[in-house]
């Protein structure tokens, strides 16, 4: 895996806001590889422990372009590897883990995070998406992914970087990819909606926790609406270069550079921010996004 920040772009919208968007990760429908002995001959479901002491092993493994999440169904770690990922590098997450722990899937493209997307922000040298408006009394924000907050750039409303919006006031990545913008400049509206890209827009009302199978759906302004499903929670990331991220949301929604930081949502629901993963929205993959709920207890902040 490896992080990406795209070129920017110019917005899609004419005026100078900033809209609360859905936006995904790179996801395309992982090519399931299983292990042969994946799952095979135990007598009785693992603890959660023994689960926990396995993804830990995985990780422990360190091989970039991997992220793993438990399946407490099937008494597995499922371990989705990108095309970087070799058949020497599986060999050594099983070693570390046990042949018998875990199931690996491969997943097409290679997973990294996608700056850019919803209604766009530039920072300086790069685009990113908000996602969702944000209040703390009377001092409003945006939430995005902690990647697009490093180094707590200040972030402008239009590619030619004329408009400032306010400086990042918070970040947190690696372990976690969530952070927080403050808006300075009045002239800029913020509603608490998210872009839906065929001239409507979704109210965003509350936060929530995402669950295995759930439809959602999520908007960036490099390829607008998209939806797919949950797949799974508490997934671990390596992006490489120590950039692990933890406990996100796992999907099969499609995503492409640009997209980071954007929104996911069901309805009214705001559930998370896009993180990384790999594929595009022609040949889809897989895609991650922070839980919303995380940055809003670690901000405290509320949606609008």
């Amino acid at each position: 895996m490896r992080i990406r920040r795209t070129t920017p772009r110019p917005a899609r919208t004419g005026r100078a806001r900033v809209i609360a968007v859905a936006s995904g990760l790179l996801a395309a429908s992982a090519l399931a590889v299983t292990d042969a002995q994946a799952g095979a001959g135990t007598a009785a479901a693992p603890s959660a422990a023994r689960l926990a002491a396995v993804s830990t092993a995985v990780e422990s493994a360190g091989v970039a372009g991997t992220a793993w999440v438990v399946d407490r169904d099937t008494g597995t770690v499922v371990v989705t590897a990108d095309s970087t990922v070799s058949a020497a590098d599986i060999a050594r997450i099983r070693r570390e883990a046990g042949p018998h722990a875990i199931r690996v899937e491969r997943t097409p493209g290679t997973f990294r995070t996608l700056i850019s997307g919803g209604d766009a922000v530039y920072a300086q040298s790069w685009r990113c998406s908000a996602g969702f408006n944000v209040r703390k009394g009377s001092t409003y924000y945006f939430l995005t992914a902690g990647h697009c907050t490093e180094g707590k750039p200040q972030y402008y409303a239009n590619s030619s970087r004329t408009t400032p919006i306010g400086p990042s006031t918070g970040t947190s990545f690696p372990g976690n990819d969530y952070g927080i913008v403050q808006y300075t400049n009045g002239s800029i509206a913020h509603p608490g909606e998210v872009n839906l890209y065929n001239g409507r827009s979704q109210r965003i009302t509350g936060a929530g926790n995402a669950t295995v199978g759930q439809n959602v759906q999520r908007s960036g302004s490099t390829t607008g609406l998209h939806g797919g499903k949950v797949t799974g929670l508490n997934a671990t990331v390596n992006y490489g270069n120590g950039k692990i991220v933890r406990g996100l949301i796992k999907t099969n929604v499609c995503a492409e550079p640009g997209d980071s930081g954007g929104a996911l949502f069901a309805g009214s629901t705001a559930l998370g921010l896009t993180s990384g993963g790999s594929g595009n929205c022609r040949s889809g993959g897989t895609t991650f996004f922070q839980p919303v709920t995380k940055a809003l207890s670690a901000y405290g902040v509320s949606i609008l």
